[in-house]
């Protein structure tokens, strides 16, 4: 007896990550079929996919332009609350989260809380939830899969075990568009500049924290929380071809890795069908069109805002819900020429001076911090005394 398509929520499903799942799920309509669809302001996107996917709803969860006229008739639905109600709906098996920045956590709580199979590729959540993303998952009964690629890997050579007997997570960085460039540079770098990224296709605020290294501060908070290993034993090797997505050394001293060309779709598909595997007509791996396999240290120096996020994980407590926000802000002004690059961490830094590491018990908590530390980000940034900068 064939087993029915598994119902999945695509939350964000206008981005990059959310038209990789997309690109998966046509490929294999007799595994999944797309129960709802999300998007923020992409409207007519939105449109186009529900024509042709036919969801059970859709979920825009910003205002349309007056003229918008959906040429599907089936069921829009509107608003945060809207998300939130799509997530727990009894007609989803899995919800993939690909939204961007804090505003996934709602949805990655709620959907944890409803016991569903969580395909996690909205790090924030973790890095700003941490504990309380966990508790949820205790208390739902569900399944947390990540889709990072990094973590992916992770989770791919743990085979689902625990990490007892993990002795280091090694976890990779292209090192961005910036690898090689001095510091000394860095003020003249423009957001076209930084927005192109030597391997990945990305949307814009993913692909600034990748130039700054943010991202890869964003992802080892986000390994502490999934494997429960300890700061002090996630490092992370600048590897510029993203061949080897994540290594993970055992206490033998063996070392498991995985690999392969970049592509969100392996991601993606393993946190939809593991344990199963799913089969891919797909041109097989050239080891030797992959050599050489290269790697070198991160520039600390040069990058600083991925210490400066590491520190705020281990910390915990307000820091990193603060470095979070801190950092969206930041990269918007940057994004909108207000700020230069090299202005980025100094930005962050500044507004972490303000919190502390006191403990967050609940949701409402980290909302409060959050919106504290954007309005501290906020005026950090609109101030250029404050950042040094000239004239």
């Amino acid at each position: 007896m064939t087993a029915e398509p598994r119902r999945v929520a695509v939350l964000g499903a206008t981005g990059s990550i959310g038209e990789s799942a997309l690109e998966v799920i046509r490929r294999h309509p007799d595994r999944f079929r797309v129960a709802a669809l999300s998007a923020h302001r992409q409207a007519e996107r939105l449109d186009r996919l529900a024509l042709e996917f036919s969801p059970d709803f859709v979920v825009l969860t910003d205002t349309p332009d007056r003229g918008f006229r959906p040429e599907w008739r089936g069921e829009w639905r509107s608003g945060d609350s809207a998300l939130m109600d799509a997530v727990a709906d009894d007609g989803v098996d899995i919800v993939l989260n690909a939204l961007v920045g804090i505003a996934g956590l709602g949805a990655t709580l709620g959907a944890l809380e409803a016991g569903k199979r969580l395909a996690l590729a909205n790090k924030e959540s973790l890095v700003a939830g941490g504990e309380l993303v966990l508790e949820a998952n205790r208390r739902g009964g569900g399944e947390l899969i990540p889709v990072d690629s990094e973590h992916s890997a992770i989770h791919q050579c743990l085979g689902g075990s625990d990490a007892s007997d993990v002795a280091r997570l090694i976890l990779t960085a292209s090192g961005g568009p910036f690898r090689e460039r001095s510091p000394e540079d860095f003020d003249a770098i423009r957001p076209e500049d930084a927005l192109a990224h030597p391997t990945w296709d990305m949307g814009a605020k993913i692909t600034i924290d990748s130039a700054t290294l943010a991202n890869k501060a964003l992802e080892v908070i986000e390994a502490h929380h999934l494997f429960g290993v300890p700061f002090d034993r996630i490092e992370v090797v600048v590897h510029p071809t993203s061949i080897v997505h994540s290594m993970v050394e055992l206490r033998d001293g063996s070392v498991l890795a995985q690999l392969g060309f970049p592509t969100m779709e392996i991601p993606i598909a393993h946190a939809l069908t593991w344990p199963e595997c799913v089969a891919e007509r797909r041109v097989g791996f050239d080891p030797v069109r992959a050599s050489p396999l290269v790697f070198e240290p991160l520039r600390h120096e040069a990058f600083p805002m991925f210490g400066i996020g590491v520190e705020a994980g281990r910390q915990g407590g307000e820091l990193p819900v603060a470095y979070n926000a801190a950092n969206e802000v930041a990269v918007a002004a940057f994004l909108d020429g207000k700020l230069r690059f090299s202005d980025l961490p100094r930005v962050v830094e500044a507004v972490l001076g303000v919190f502390s590491a006191t403990p967050l018990p609940d949701v409402e908590s980290v909302w409060r911090i959050d919106r504290a530390a954007r309005e501290a980000a906020s005026r950090v940034a609109s101030s250029r005394n404050s950042l040094g900068a000239a004239g």
